[in-house]
């Protein structure tokens, strides 16, 4: 099986979830509404490209709070991991578990690999509304930086969009 052919698009609802963010305490597109919401999906935890990718939002956040989104980071490894590995690296946003069903909140996402059993390195920006206005993937093997969100959210900032 290949990788799906489609990320979704701006201008598209995204689609629910509730995922685990630590055990026991989930957490929904319903409880963003109402601010913007980052969302990057990544491979695994522990790898070097996302550990850098994930570290430079750490420092980012302040500035992605700025514009009033909250960010979150989403892969197939267990909640266990992930708390292991947000403590290790002094994490200030959650990390959601797409686990089990493995990767069926990336799939509906459109960044689901197949071949590889993991989230393709991408990311969305959700207005207020829980509607995507920019989405993109990145290879595997390159951490796609902050620009490209930070762009999306002064858009909606200069738009007037929540």
């Amino acid at each position: 099986m290949s990788a799906p052919t489609e990320i979704l698009q701006p201008e598209t609802a995204a689609p629910d979830f509730e995922l685990q963010a630590k055990p026991g305490e989930p957490l929904s597109l319903a409880d963003f509404r109402g601010r913007r919401l980052i969302m990057a999906f990544y491979p695994a935890d522990w790898s070097p490209v996302c550990s850098d990718q994930l570290a430079l939002y750490n420092q980012v956040l302040p500035e992605f709070q700025r514009y009033g989104a909250a960010l979150v980071g989403i892969s197939v490894d267990s909640v266990w991991c992930h708390q292991a590995f947000a403590s290790d690296r002094n994490l200030h946003f959650p990390l959601l578990s797409d686990f089990e069903p493995k990767g069926a909140m990336a799939k509906r996402y459109g960044v689901y690999d197949n071949s590889i059993g993991e989230s393709r390195r991408a990311l969305f920006v959700l207005d207020g509304a829980g509607v995507i206005r920019w989405s993109y993937v990145s290879p595997v093997d390159v951490n796609p930086g902050a620009d490209g969100i930070l762009t999306a959210l002064e858009a909606l900032a200069a738009s007037g969009s929540d």
